[in-house]
């Protein structure tokens, strides 16, 4: 019986005829070799995502985060230490700010899992999907309403009185947080029980739960912000030709072009790349756990996740702290607790330096009761 010789393996040089009893060894250390060396280039690549990951994640704890947490705390206890004083607007700030506190408060969880580790357990990945949608629900349905309810007060001023009161506005803030629950928990349970057999299911994986999240979450908000804000723009330019701009509107104008283009930009990325993904055909054959697009680009995923959660950051600079309203509230705050301070310690060493300890107490014990 002849002896059939081996097939030649890519990239070594066979001569048809001619056989060496060494070629078996040399082929398959080269393909050892080759094998190891795309190996070591992959986890290469691999690990230069994670650096890059790892770099822009402390960049965003650094810079954004401090901004979107004490910012929306300041908001928060700022507004509620003047609720005597409290408007309209400043009720849907509080409902925007403590929305977007939570979920700048969970983006540390997202924005260091830089291994997508926990997208692999099923009930952790859902849970935090289901959490992180709530809050993003919310974020987005109160900035929309928001320039919804602006436009009713500076375009329908004299017919919008019995519309925009305290009541309606606090019933308003109680259905846009039963509207995002309703959102996130109505499909939820729908898909849960269709995929709930599946071992690497996971609630933001799913194509009709993206979809949703593409349109509700972004199209259409994004399509009424702009419907809005442009028929603001009318109304102001409308008042600039008959009495002229007054600076109050001027920098209104400049504001809303922030809200509408930083809005744009944070949620733009991700929004592409879940809809790239979901127009995508699923390949045959493929393994459920493979085909999320978390893992398929792990370091996208990442960028834009950066980007929409610096919305939330961002959203107490280009609310409040351009609005002139809430820096004179922020400043007589700080005037306020700093002046109290500065008096109470004042009035400490005066006593202590005139009258006796005893006197001294029964005074601080009665100024305090006063």
């Amino acid at each position: 019986m002849g002896v059939t010789p081996p097939a030649p393996v890519f990239g070594m040089e066979t001569y048809p005829g001619v056989y060496n009893s060494a070629s078996p060894e040399l082929n398959l250390s080269h393909v050892l070799a080759g094998a190891a060396r795309a190996d070591q280039t992959g986890a290469l690549s691999e690990h230069q995502q994670y650096v890059i990951g790892l770099f822009l994640s402390c960049l965003y704890t650094i810079f954004l985060f401090p901004i979107g947490f004490v910012g929306n705390i300041l908001i928060l206890v700022v507004n509620i230490s003047f609720r005597e004083k409290m408007t309209i607007p400043d009720l849907y700030f509080i409902n925007l700010a403590a929305a977007d506190l939570i979920l700048v408060a969970d983006s540390l969880i997202e924005v260091f899992n830089l291994d997508e580790q926990y997208y692999d357990i099923t009930a952790l990945c859902t849970f935090m999907s289901l959490f992180l949608q709530i809050n993003m629900y919310s974020s987005i349905f109160f900035l929309t309403w928001m320039s919804f309810d602006r436009y009713i007060a500076l375009a329908r001023a004299m017919r919008c009185g019995l519309f925009r009161t305290k009541q309606h506005a606090r019933l308003s803030c109680g259905l846009i947080w039963m509207a995002s629950v309703s959102a996130t928990l109505v499909p939820f349970t729908a898909v849960h029980l269709q995929h709930t057999e599946e071992v690497c299911f996971c609630f933001a994986d799913v194509k009709e739960i993206q979809w949703l999240e593409v349109t509700l979450g972004f199209i259409i908000p994004f399509a009424i912000i702009g419907l809005c804000y442009s028929l603001i723009v009318r109304v102001l330019v409308k008042a600039h030709r008959h009495r002229g701009l007054r600076p109050r509107r001027q920098k209104a104008l400049r504001m809303i072009f922030a809200v509408v283009l930083v809005f744009f930009i944070c949620w733009l990325p991700e929004n592409i790349f879940i809809s790239v993904h979901l127009l995508q055909r699923t390949q045959p054959g493929a393994a459920p756990c493979t085909q999320s697009f978390r893992h398929a680009y792990p370091l996208t995923g990442h960028i834009v996740n950066l980007a929409a959660f610096s919305n939330s950051c961002l959203n107490p600079l280009i609310y409040s702290f351009l609005g002139e309203t809430f820096r004179d509230k922020l400043r007589l705050y700080i005037e306020q607790k700093t002046n109290m301070s500065t008096l109470n310690r004042f009035c400490h060493a005066a006593l202590k330096a005139v009258i006796p300890d005893s006197t001294e107490q029964s005074e601080v014990k009665f100024s305090s009761a006063a």
